[in-house]
């Protein structure tokens, strides 16, 4: 036996089959940039990591050397956080709680290896930092958006 369609009779509410729309703030394109930015930043990680194991001669470095390691132990610290970088990017475009505190470790990491790596290229480092930082807080401000959209 099939139910039929009975038509509303005007007692009650009007019965709908289709689902609620949600609403999206304006605020979850602060995720989505943070998340673009993940990506970009893990792509420029990795780029920087494999010019610093391929040619050690590319980075000029002072006489005081660097933090910690030498070119080719940074270019494979650049290398692991730009990976986990590009992952926790696009990790972010779904909206769960864990990409966005990888995100934000990721980038406190990236920011702090920067700031090691800034004796060899200061200008850049210094534009990674300020980027990092925009992520930072783009993730942490706005995170909840991309909770209630996704």
């Amino acid at each position: 036996m099939s139910q039929q369609a009975q038509p509303h009779t005007g007692a009650g509410p009007i019965p709908t089959t289709q689902p609620q729309a949600t609403t999206r703030s304006l605020w979850v394109g602060w995720i989505w940039f943070g998340g673009a930015m993940m990506i970009l930043l893990g792509f420029f990680n990795v780029i920087e990591g494999l010019v610093a194991l391929f040619n050690d001669k590319y980075y000029v470095v002072g006489p005081q050397g660097l933090l910690v390691f030498d070119i080719t132990g940074w270019g494979w610290v650049h290398l692991i956080i730009g990976v986990l970088a590009v992952a926790s990017g696009l990790a972010l475009f779904t909206g769960a709680v864990w990409a966005r505190i990888a995100a934000v470790f990721l980038a406190t990491v990236n920011a702090v290896a920067q700031l090691a790596f800034l004796s060899a290229y200061p200008v850049w480092a210094t534009v990674v930092i300020a980027l990092d930082v925009l992520v930072i807080w783009a993730v942490i401000v706005h995170g909840d958006e991309a909770r209630r959209t996704s």
